[in-house]
């Protein structure tokens, strides 16, 4: 009789040859037990997903009430939804005064290719600007402006009139121009291995958008609800981009993501032509029913306040190893930088051996991310770094 790993390799389309392949049974908090009962920690949070952690109360609770309700009802934008409505001003009254109209997606890639068709439409330019080692999904659009050759030469041709830029190069902003309809960013570049921004240079992007009229798109589908130690990664350096997207840790799990801008760019999308964007299950009810308590929990507590400390002390820990040769973060958004590729490769496939989770950056594989859900206790960050340093140990001693 075939196995469930047996079926999940027959019938299962998959992204890569060689998946990790957990077979996880169950997840609760920053934990997830195989069918086993082998108990792994969670560090990636599902790629920055489950910021409060697998299976939150509050989260289950505003599931299962809005399943009491209604669940689908018609393609986005056509009725009046409560949860749509409640999250849309919860959202409003978070954000920017320019950040108060949100057109609500099913992901991360949705938003992205919104927001490209709303800058096109707005500015009835369509140059596209984007970053070099910069991640953005895999659709058509947004693999357009994705900084890596290698992952989408294979797809072309793509969309025209893309020119791509140096992330930190304030020279490279001399490239945006009257031409431009909007440049894409990270407000810290994820795949590429958690490239922060130097000093001045998102204000400078800002300034120099402004000069040519082209709209400053934001892309913190990784980094948002929590994540680097505020709210949205934007608090930072108070810098207001003309449109927002999010996803990912939106939903508290469930799948969710949007573009916010203010009404009167979003407005361009209602008409000539109406239905300028239109999706079927974006914003579903019980997402976001799932996405309003997510953002409770977020801003009710202390979860948020805690999230610099938290990465400050994974840093201490690990920071003195000398398998380690750099470590960039920003609160609980990590790259630990190893001495080849090879190397972490190993080590990633050892950590899991040990019970914790953690994966390869995309355009920076000798790296590996340290992400875990933001309730992630001191103590548990200690027995952490512990098995990551027994890990690295036992491979330096080799």
């Amino acid at each position: 009789m075939l196995t469930q790993r047996d079926l999940f390799f027959r019938h299962v389309a998959l992204p890569s040859r060689k998946p990790l392949a957990l077979e996880i049974e169950r997840a609760e908090g920053i934990n997830m037990y195989d069918i086993y009962g082998k108990k792994f920690i969670d560090l990636v949070s599902g790629v920055t997903v489950s910021n409060i952690g697998h299976r939150h109360p509050a989260v289950l609770k505003a599931v299962e009430d809005q399943l009491g309700k209604y669940m689908h009802l018609m393609v986005y934008g056509k009725y009046i939804q409560s949860p749509q409505v409640k999250l849309a001003k919860h959202l409003a009254d978070l954000l920017p005064e320019d950040l108060k109209t949100c057109y609500f997606v099913s992901s991360g890639i949705e938003a992205i290719e919104g927001a490209m068709k709303l800058a096109k439409r707005y500015t009835g330019r369509t140059e596209i600007i984007a970053f070099r080692n910069a991640y953005h999904g895999g659709t058509q659009g947004a693999l357009s402006i994705l900084g890596s050759e290698t992952l989408k030469n294979a797809f072309r041709p793509l969309l025209p009139d893309i020119r791509f830029l140096t992330f930190n190069s304030f020279p490279d902003l001399d490239y945006i121009s009257e031409k431009t309809a909007c440049v894409v960013t990270e407000p810290i570049q994820a795949e590429a291995g958690i490239i922060l921004p130097v000093p001045g240079f998102l204000q400078a992007l800002r300034d120099r958008c402004n000069q040519a009229s082209a709209l400053l798109v934001y892309d913190e589908i990784q980094m948002a609800f929590g994540r680097t130690g505020r709210l949205f990664c934007l608090e930072h350096e108070q810098i207001v981009p003309d449109i927002l997207c999010l996803a990912k840790s939106m939903g508290g799990g469930m799948p969710l993501g949007a573009f916010i801008s203010s009404r009167e760019i979003m407005g361009s999308l209602a008409c000539n032509p109406e239905l300028g964007h239109i999706t079927t299950f974006g914003g579903h009810p019980v997402c976001c029913a799932a996405a309003i308590a997510n953002l409770e929990v977020l801003t009710a507590g202390d979860i948020i306040q805690q999230v610099q400390a938290k990465g400050e002390l994974f840093y201490r820990l690990l920071k003195d190893h000398s398998l380690i040769k750099e470590i960039r973060y920003k609160g609980l958004m990590m790259a630990v930088e190893l001495e080849s590729e090879e190397m972490t490769n190993e080590v990633v496939h050892r950590l899991a051996e040990n019970g914790l989770v953690v994966d390869q950056f995309l355009f920076r594989p000798a790296a590996f991310r340290i992400a875990p859900p933001l309730i992630i206790e001191e103590n548990q960050i200690m027995e952490v770094c512990s098995v990551i340093t027994m890990v690295l140990d036992k491979f330096s001693s080799k």
